[in-house]
């Protein structure tokens, strides 16, 4: 019996990552004759939202908070939770017909003379354009601090963190002055005591101010690129002041120590030499773009990024990466703020494939 050739699934354009920056390009991409996919490691849609903790929410109301095309319910004054993130996702996916298919797991990218191939767990595909939209959530970053090996109690990642519950009556150090840390702090402290650890002091921005002044900044910033001025964004690592954090700070504990020296067996050392007894730790310490798979492309890794002039490859023609914060676009990593950077990416890429 004669053994099945593999078929290589051909396409104009593989978007790699099935989140809200992979749909936001395909919504541009189905205007036009090319032919796309997205290949998306994940079982549901929805992206990386669905492995968040229970109670996250976005900081931007509803109707600050969509995609191209259709607005996100909820209106003007609600924040949206996880469930209705990765619902509006899903349903945003499928009332565009956008091209999915999942799960499919990319082993390996090469390019040579002008065409990728891809290896994935679906087998073989091959493209003349691929856009990474992997983001960072599979790529969590924990600090080397000296005794991590030595902490003998529970030592995870805010990707890892689900609920409270398994922290009741536990003394945990949570380390991160970002809103994730901010975030997981407000409801962990309602079960357990806690230690926010910070490298510099938590800054909070005022009640007023959320997401939605995000979409007013990146288009200021769009603009002003487009009239030649200068414009410098608001800095997006101020804690935005949600309703959780606005309770916590009601219950007076949103005060922070200084940054850990190094772990002991039963807790931490902290810069001003006081030690600090923990049972459990939860590192709030961000991500790094997600780029593993792109290591074997023709192209140089500075400080975890890929050179770029906005999304387009500045070294490799044919290559784009797409939604992975400020190195790709201002609020580029946000649902709100990737969809002006999809639709540039979707006009050069037609450009480049005419």
């Amino acid at each position: 019996m004669r053994e099945t050739q593999e078929v290589t699934k051909v396409y104009d354009v593989i978007i790699i990552g099935g989140g809200q920056s992979g749909l936001a390009l395909a919504y541009y991409l189905r205007r036009t004759s090319l032919k796309y996919v997205i290949l998306d490691a994940e079982v549901s849609p929805g992206g990386s939202w669905q492995n968040y903790w229970s109670s996250i929410t976005l900081f931007s109301p509803a109707q600050w908070s969509s995609l191209p095309g259709t607005l996100m319910p909820g209106g003007t004054e609600h924040y949206p939770g996880k469930e209705e993130v990765t619902g509006y996702l899903a349903s945003y996916e499928k009332r565009y017909e956008l091209k999915v298919e999942r799960p499919v797991i990319v082993t390996d990218i090469r390019w040579h003379e002008d065409v990728f191939s891809l290896q994935t767990s679906a087998g073989s595909y091959q493209s003349a354009v691929v856009v990474g939209a992997t983001g960072s959530f599979k790529n969590p970053f924990i600090p080397e601090i000296p005794g991590r090996a030595a902490f003998l109690g529970k030592m995870i990642h805010s990707a890892d963190y689900h609920d409270p519950s398994v922290f009741s009556n536990q003394r945990v150090g949570i380390i991160g002055e970002g809103n994730s840390g901010a975030q997981i702090l407000s409801e962990v402290s309602r079960v357990a005591d806690t230690f926010w650890i910070t490298k510099d002091p938590p800054d909070f921005l005022p009640d007023h101010v959320d997401g939605r002044y995000l979409f007013d900044a990146a288009s200021q910033l769009f603009e002003a690129k487009k009239n030649g001025r200068e414009y410098i964004p608001p800095s997006l690592g101020h804690i935005v002041m949600v309703t959780s954090i606005k309770d916590a700070r009601s219950r007076h504990v949103l005060h922070h120590y200084p940054s850990v020296v190094r772990f002991t067996a039963s807790g931490a050392v902290l810069e001003d030499h006081r030690e600090l007894p923990l049972d459990a730790v939860i590192f709030c310490t961000g991500f790094r773009p997600a780029l593993g798979i792109f290591q074997n492309l023709p192209v140089t890794f500075r400080h975890d990024k890929i050179p770029t002039s906005g999304t387009r490859s500045r070294e490799l023609p044919g290559l784009w990466m797409l939604g992975y914060g400020s190195w790709t676009g201002f609020a580029s990593a946000t649902v709100v703020g990737v969809g002006r950077s999809a639709k540039t990416t979707s006009i050069e890429i037609e450009e480049f494939l005419k």
